[in-house]
C-alpha cells in the first residue's frame, strides 16, 4: 500500500526513501525560483537539500514561481504534498529515492501583486531561473536579446502588469530600488552560453523600453553570475509515477527521475550573500565560460546529434539509441573529429575523458530519458548547441561534413515522418514555419537554410550549403541508416 507524500507522512516514507534530516518548519525563504520543472527539482533543489541536511543556511529555502498558466498544474500537485519531491537517482547499478524539502512555497502563476511583493521582500536575495533555452527572447541567429518580440514589447508598454518573467523581475527590482532595499542577484540555471550575460541583457533591455533610469540602475547594481548546470533529467509520466509507487510505496504526483551525476559551476558574484554551496560540491570559479562551452557543445550538442537519427529510426529511449552501433559510432566520430577540436581548453579537464563520461551517461538505461524530449524545441537548441561549432569550423577553414549532417537530419525529421512512415509529433514553438521550410527542402535543400534567424552566418557558407544539400538528398534517397554508414566510412562528402 502506498503512502501519500506529505510532511505528516515522512516517518512512513522514510522506510523506503531518504527524507530531510532538518526541521522543515525552521526553513526561511531566501530564493525565488522561476520555472519549477524537473531539472530544477533534480539539481538546484537537491544541492540546497544537501546543504540543509548538513545543518547549514536554513534561511535559503526556495519559493517557486510561475508565469505560464500551465505552471498552475505543477503548483497544485506540489502544494498537495507540502512542496516535497521524491527524487529517484539512477545509475547503471543502483537506484535510490530521496525526498527533498528545500522548497517551502509556490506563488500562484498570474498573481502579479503577490509575486512582486515576494520579490521585494528583503529576505529574498537570489532570484533564479530555469525557463528553457527558448525563454530568453534571443534572436537565434545573432544571439542578442530581441526587444521587438511581441511579449517583450507588450511588457515594455505596460510595465505595471508584466506577463513575462523578466517583466516580473523588473517590477520586483523597481520596488526594491524605490524602497531603498538592495537588489537581489539574478541567477540563470539554463543551458545558454553566458547565461548570466544573456539574462542581464533581457532584464536591462526590457527595462530600458519603459524606464531608462531603472535600466541604468540595474546595469550598475544587479549581479548576473554566469553558471553551468548539468544533470540528465527526463520528463515525468505515468511510468515514473508508477515506479515510485510500486518500488518505493510512495504516492507522489510529480516525482523526478535523474542520473546520479550532477555538476554546477558558478561565478561567485552574489553581493547580498549566497548559501555555502561549495560545501555540497558546487564549483565556484572566476570564469565559467570554458566549462559551459564544453558542456553545451559536447553534452547538449551530443544530445541534439543523436536525437534526429534515432527518431527517424523509430527509437524511443536515449539508451536504446546508444545501443544502436551506427548512432553510437556517429556520435563518437562527430564529437572527436568536429566538435571537440574547436573547444578551448578547460581547467583540469581532459576533453576526451569528458566525452567518455558523456557516452556512459547517455547509455544509462535506468533513467528512461527519451528521444522525443531531446528532439523538441530544435529551433532554439540547434542555434545554441550545434551551429556554433559549425560556425567555428567554417571560420577556421575546416570541413563540416558531420555537423552539416546533423542539420540535415533535423530537416529530414521536420518533414514529418520517420523512415518507416510513422508520423512524428512535434514540440517546437516555431513548428509552423520550420515544418514548411523542411517540406520545401524536399525539392530544394536551400529552402531550409532560408531560416536566417536560425542559421545566421552559417547559411552564407558555400561549403556548408553544399554539404547540407548533399546530406539531405542522401537521407531522402537512401534513408537514415545508409547515410550514417556512408558518413562513418568517410564517403558522405559531396
Amino acid at each position: 500500500m502506498t503512502t501519500k507524500l506529505s510532511l505528516a507522512t515522512l516517518k512512513e516514507v522514510a522506510r523506503t526513501a531518504s527524507v530531510p534530516a532538518y526541521d522543515r518548519s525552521a526553513l526561511k525563504a531566501g530564493i525565488v525560483h522561476f520555472g519549477v520543472g524537473n531539472f530544477h527539482r533534480a539539481h538546484q533543489a537537491v544541492y540546497l537539500d544537501d546543504l540543509f541536511n548538513l545543518g547549514e543556511d536554513h534561511d535559503w529555502a526556495i519559493v517557486g514561481a510561475g508565469v505560464l498558466p500551465s505552471d498552475e498544474a505543477m503548483r497544485e500537485k506540489l502544494a498537495g504534498q507540502d512542496f516535497l519531491t521524491t527524487v529517484v537517482e539512477q545509475d547503471n547499478n543502483r537506484s535510490d529515492a530521496r525526498v527533498t524539502g528545500a522548497m517551502i512555497g509556490y506563488l500562484r502563476p498570474g498573481d502579479v501583486a503577490a509575486t512582486v511583493a515576494r520579490l521585494a521582500d528583503p529576505a529574498i536575495r537570489i532570484v533564479s531561473l530555469t525557463i528553457t533555452e527558448g525563454g530568453y527572447f534571443i534572436n537565434p541567429a545573432s544571439g542578442v536579446f530581441d526587444p521587438a518580440h511581441p511579449a517583450i514589447a507588450a511588457d515594455g508598454r505596460n510595465p505595471g502588469a508584466p506577463k513575462t518573467v523578466f517583466g516580473l523581475i523588473i517590477a520586483g527590482l523597481k520596488a526594491r530600488r524605490d524602497r531603498g532595499i538592495a537588489p537581489f542577484t539574478v541567477m540563470s540555471c539554463d543551458n545558454i552560453p553566458g547565461n548570466g550575460e544573456v539574462t542581464h541583457a533581457a532584464v536591462s533591455g526590457l527595462a530600458r523600453l519603459s524606464d531608462p533610469a531603472l535600466a541604468d540602475w540595474i546595469d550598475a547594481n544587479v549581479a548576473f553570475p554566469n553558471g553551468m548546470v548539468d544533470r540528465i533529467t527526463p520528463a515525468t509520466g505515468p511510468r515514473e509515477i508508477g515506479i515510485v509507487a510500486s518500488e518505493y510505496d510512495i504516492d507522489d504526483q510529480w516525482p523526478v527521475f535523474c542520473e546520479e551525476f550532477k555538476q554546477w559551476v558558478l561565478e561567485d558574484r552574489f553581493p547580498e550573500g549566497r548559501p555555502a554551496l561549495e560545501k555540497v560540491g558546487v564549483q565556484f570559479v572566476p570564469d565559467v565560460a570554458p566549462y559551459e562551452h564544453m558542456k553545451i557543445r559536447i553534452l547538449n550538442g551530443g544530445h541534439a546529434a543523436i536525437a534526429y537519427p534515432a527518431a527517424l529510426l523509430d527509437i524511443h529511449f536515449v539508451h536504446e539509441a546508444m545501443e544502436d552501433a551506427d548512432i553510437r559510432a556517429f556520435l563518437a566520430k562527430l564529437e572527436k573529429e568536429e566538435i571537440i577540436p574547436v573547444i578551448p581548453p578547460v581547467p583540469d579537464t581532459d576533453l576526451d575523458d569528458y566525452f567518455d563520461l558523456i557516452e556512459r551517461r547517455f547509455s544509462n538505461p535506468k533513467i528512461g530519458d527519451t528521444i522525443p524530449r531531446l528532439a523538441q524545441d530544435g529551433s532554439n537548441r540547434q542555434p545554441k548547441f550545434i551551429l556554433p561549432s559549425t560556425a567555428d569550423r567554417l571560420r577556421r577553414g575546416e570541413d563540416v561534413v558531420g555537423l552539416s549532417l546533423v542539420s540535415a537530419l533535423w530537416c529530414r525529421y521536420l518533414a514529418g515522418t520517420s523512415d518507416s512512415g510513422k508520423a512524428i509529433a512535434f514540440n517546437d514553438p516555431n513548428i509552423d514555419r520550420i515544418h514548411a521550410a523542411a517540406k520545401a527542402a524536399k525539392g530544394d535543400p536551400a529552402a531550409f537554410l532560408e531560416l536566417k534567424d536560425i542559421f545566421g552566418e552559417v547559411a552564407g557558407s558555400d561549403l556548408f550549403r553544399r554539404r547540407f544539400a548533399h546530406a539531405l538528398r542522401t537521407l531522402q534517397e537512401k534513408g537514415t541508416r545508409a547515410t550514417l554508414r556512408l558518413y562513418l566510412d568517410g564517403k558522405l562528402a559531396a
